[in-house]
């Protein structure tokens, strides 16, 4: 099967090689050598640019859920909006998306004058509650992704605190260290404390069934469907507009042909510039983005694992090098990761069973934003019949003064 076409390619590197001996190991060799154009993709990125709303309206709601008793004056959040990114007045935002909270008085401080505080809403306190039910609902999901982060590190170890930075790019809980850790003792053990930079959290049991990739899975389900044995490999989605010239087309066949290499086997004897580390490499990023909640990941945050899944300085790289995997957005000025097959144009078709939690957070917002522009048609309905209320009443005023003046005339004649 031809290749589809791929980004174009600085191929100066690669045509130094002869042509004459074109041996898959030798071009292969050359992979970390290669500079790939970056290329911008439209979609992918426009699916980044609609999630800024519940990026924003959550910071601003999980600021609140973590006050004292879930309030807080409202001039208190209003001192917190360069932090929270937050672009209008914090009124403003209230009634963009009423229902979230409450406002009520009360005072800061016992003999202090009363001020409009916050409180959580009753949309708010349905969120929540369908929250609750949906992550107990997917426990068994959330065990399985810690699970298989540990399985793939290199000690069979990762830092707690970079787990807990990384909880919401794969839906674990907030205190899923408190909460969730203790009830599996058979699978993880933490030692140290978290918070102080020494904690880390290990595996204590290794799960056969947590042990396959996405890829190898679907491999498996192909053949069963099929009847005809399938080897893992990874799907290439390209979208128009990318070529690949007849040399780099050559060489990717070369390095696809090369194995698949399990993310969970034990890569300590591969060299780390081999292009069996790289096809390793790309097979554990492709893992840790298909676990992750959106299928993407800003890729400061995998630079965070670089000692733990044996990560070059240089692997960024990657995502441009094996554009037909992945794609490197640079919306909004941060590198994210994104998995390719996930998307169809700017829709997220690969959903996480967490996901749930985002589509019922976005339903609410909705149902509040559409209450605010329903209030603000009445609002501006009711203005505009006064206006024309106050029109006639003037007029009518104005022909009944005319009517009197013509009248004293005439009396007068």
């Amino acid at each position: 099967m031809p290749l589809p076409p791929i980004v174009k390619s600085e191929l100066s590197s690669f045509r130094r090689i002869s042509l004459s001996n074109p041996s898959g190991f030798n071009q292969c060799r050359l992979i970390s050598s290669l500079k790939v154009v970056w290329r911008k993709d439209t979609h992918i990125d426009e699916a980044i640019e609609k999630d800024k709303r519940w990026r924003l309206c959550s910071r601003v709601v999980k600021e609140v859920l973590n006050e004292p008793g879930q309030v807080i004056p409202i001039k208190y959040l209003e001192k917190r909006r360069e932090r929270l990114r937050l672009t209008v007045k914090v009124k403003t935002f209230l009634n963009r998306y009423p229902g979230l909270f409450e406002i009520y008085p009360d005072r800061i401080k016992p003999k202090s004058e009363l001020v409009p505080f916050l409180r959580v809403g009753p949309r708010l306190r349905q969120f929540i509650d369908d929250e609750k039910r949906i992550r107990a609902e997917n426990e068994p999901l959330v065990v399985a992704k810690l699970s298989k982060l540990l399985m793939m590190s290199k000690h069979k170890v990762v830092s707690a605190d970079k787990l807990v930075h990384v909880k919401r790019e794969f839906g674990f809980p907030d205190d899923f260290l408190c909460s969730l850790i203790p009830k599996y003792p058979e699978l993880f053990r933490l030692v140290g404390c978290p918070g102080e930079g020494k904690s880390f959290l290990e595996l204590v049991s290794w799960r056969p069934e947590f042990a396959k990739s996405v890829i190898e899975l679907r491999a498996e389900e192909e053949s069963r469907l099929t009847g005809i044995r399938m080897r893992p490999a990874f799907n290439v989605h390209l979208p128009p507009g990318f070529f690949l010239k007849k040399e780099m087309r050559e060489w990717v066949r070369d390095w696809m042909e090369l194995p698949y290499i399990s993310p969970y086997s034990d890569a300590t004897h591969l060299d780390q510039a081999s292009p069996e580390m790289e096809k390793r490499t790309v097979g554990v990023f492709h893992e840790l983005l298909s676990l992750s909640l959106l299928r993407r990941v800003p890729v400061p945050i995998l630079g965070k694992f670089c000692e733990e899944y044996r990560f070059s300085n240089a692997f960024p790289n990657i995502f441009t090098r094996h554009s037909g995997i992945f794609y490197m957005s640079l919306k909004e000025g941060i590198k994210t990761a994104v998995l390719r097959e996930a998307y169809k144009n700017s829709e997220l078709i690969d959903k996480d069973p967490l996901h749930e939690i985002k589509d019922k957070f976005m339903e609410m917002l909705d149902e509040g934003h559409r209450e605010s522009l329903e209030t603000e048609r009445l609002r501006r309905e009711s203005v505009q019949r006064e206006m024309e209320q106050a029109a006639n009443s003037n007029a009518g005023g104005q022909d009944w003064e005319e009517g009197s003046a013509e009248d004293g005339f005439q009396e007068c004649q």
